[in-house]
């Protein structure tokens, strides 16, 4: 017992100096990090994004906001890791061992590259989203049939919420390579479009006469035509993203209660 306290008495009045640097070097690189996202985060409420709205002169567009969250991220990233270098910079009497780590450093780099090769792919995919904006905060989106609004890009994931409030949590390298089709971008509005399906034996010259009376329709046509049956796409007005689910939702069911009146059979029914 009394030999540990001495060996470890004598290993801190040998290293002390570098532990107490590396524990000063991580502090000093952790407040950074910090005082970078209460600067550039979301988390300080009312106070959030002082200083990206002064330099912007206003209000953050749904761009700049993108990009701002995840230059934040990035940045806390970069200082850590060169927090953590430097206090490991520190030991410059651990020579010796430095030069055996650095004999297997070969192989532990494959191993670790190979581990973590999704990780860098997706923050890889996250850097080039930032960088193009296929999607940006606050944006209404819909990938693999899923639809929500863009809550955060962050550096591995993104964030959907849905309209049931659900939160849909996306790989970037996933979303980078996928099709995504974005409501919000470049166009004040979205068009309404629905499906409906007819029977087999439906007929479909009065099925479109009906649809195209519907006041909420601006059109309707054949889509397609199986042995299941027929479907019909009804456009209507163009609407605000935002109100886009909640007007298709109401479009479809008045025209499938219009073809229920009329006696026109659908598909299934």
């Amino acid at each position: 017992m009394a030999g540990a306290i001495l060996a470890a008495e004598s290993f801190f009045q040998r290293y002390g100096d570098e532990i107490a640097g590396a524990g000063l070097t991580l502090i000093v690189a952790f407040a950074l990090a910090a005082a970078v996202h209460r600067t550039l985060g979301r988390s300080v409420g009312a106070g959030a994004h002082r200083l990206a709205t002064a330099v912007a002169g206003g209000e953050l567009s749904a761009r700049a906001d993108t990009r701002l969250r995840f230059v934040r991220r990035a940045a806390e990233a970069v200082i850590i890791l060169i927090g953590i270098t430097l206090a490991v910079a520190q030991f410059t009497a651990l020579d010796r061992l430095a030069s055996t780590v650095l004999a297997s450093s070969v192989i532990a780099a494959a191993v670790i590259g190979f581990a973590a090769r999704q990780v860098l792919a997706n923050a890889i995919a996250g850097i080039v989203l930032a960088i193009t904006q296929p999607l940006r905060i606050g944006d209404l989106v819909t990938f693999e049939e899923q639809t929500g609004t863009v809550e955060d890009v962050s550096l591995t994931y993104t964030w959907l919420r849905t309209g049931s409030d659900a939160r849909l949590i996306i790989p970037n390298e996933r979303l980078a390579a996928g099709i995504l089709r974005n409501d919000s971008i470049r166009s004040p509005t979205v068009a309404l479009e629905v499906t409906v399906w007819l029977g087999a034996q439906a007929d479909e010259t009065q099925a479109l006469s009906v649809l195209n009376a519907l006041d909420e329709a601006e059109h309707a046509r054949i889509a397609e035509v199986t042995e299941m049956g027929t479907r019909v796409l009804v456009a209507g007005p163009p609407v605000a993203p935002a109100q886009r689910l909640e007007r298709e939702a109401a479009l479809r069911a008045r025209a499938l209660g219009a073809l229920r009146e009329a006696g026109i059979a659908r598909a299934g029914g």
